[in-house]
């Protein structure tokens, strides 16, 4: 087994992509856009995918273009149902075999991800969670996130592997050095944009998290 840091993202990646966990905070997304800056429904929705698509999450475009401190965003968003998740015996299983680290980089909030960790019998598997704030709220895909978490964490790429449901943030990471897995999911949130495969970016594919894992320990 040559690598010694396996890096995750978190959601629709740990998770399927089918359960009904993302849709809640994209939800609540637009109803803080709605209400704090004193939109339609609608109107916060387009502002919402255009800020994801142009910075690559929605915070840092209301923090770029509207001023917005990030807390009370985070704080409002991940404020949601986890009980939609069940216990993942197979997912606890297999980590518990895999040697070195284990770590979660997420552009999401430390809070959400722990919720979401718990909830799926996994949190003791991981020894850092570098989240959008260790990032300095600047998110996957920009490589200057990626550089972060190997120097804060002294993480050598030619050793860790990197898992992520949206193959656009597998790039920088292979430009790192990183193996890279692409974990595809057919009914994922960003429906066909998450079919956009960089050549350079993807190393592997594979429609089951716990089967590739599995199949690297036999």
């Amino acid at each position: 087994m040559k690598y010694q840091d396996w890096v995750f993202d978190l959601d629709n990646t740990l998770y399927p992509a089918g359960s009904s966990l993302f849709p809640q905070i994209h939800d609540r997304m637009q109803q803080f856009i709605a209400q704090t800056l004193e939109l339609e429904l609608d109107a916060a929705l387009l502002l919402q995918k255009r800020y994801y698509r142009q910075y690559g999450t929605t915070l840092r475009g209301l923090m770029e273009e509207n001023g917005l401190a990030p807390d009370d965003f985070l704080a409002f968003v991940h404020d949601i149902d986890c009980t939609v998740l069940s216990p993942d015996p197979r997912l606890d299983a297999v980590l518990t075999r895999l040697p070195g680290r284990k770590l979660i980089f997420t552009n999401g909030s430390a809070a959400h991800a722990e919720n979401v960790l718990r909830r799926l019998g996994v949190r003791h598997h991981f020894e850092v969670v570098f989240d959008i704030k260790a990032a300095d709220y600047l998110p996957k895909p920009a490589i200057e996130s990626y550089r972060r978490l190997v120097a804060n964490h002294d993480i050598d790429p030619a050793r860790a592997v990197m898992f992520e449901d949206l193959a656009r943030n597998l790039t920088a990471a292979r430009e790192l050095g990183m193996t890279t897995v692409w974990v595809r999911q057919a009914d994922h949130p960003d429906g066909p944009d998450a079919e956009e495969v960089s050549p350079t970016g993807v190393d592997h594919i594979t429609d089951d998290l716990v089967a590739w894992l599995e199949s690297r320990l036999t």
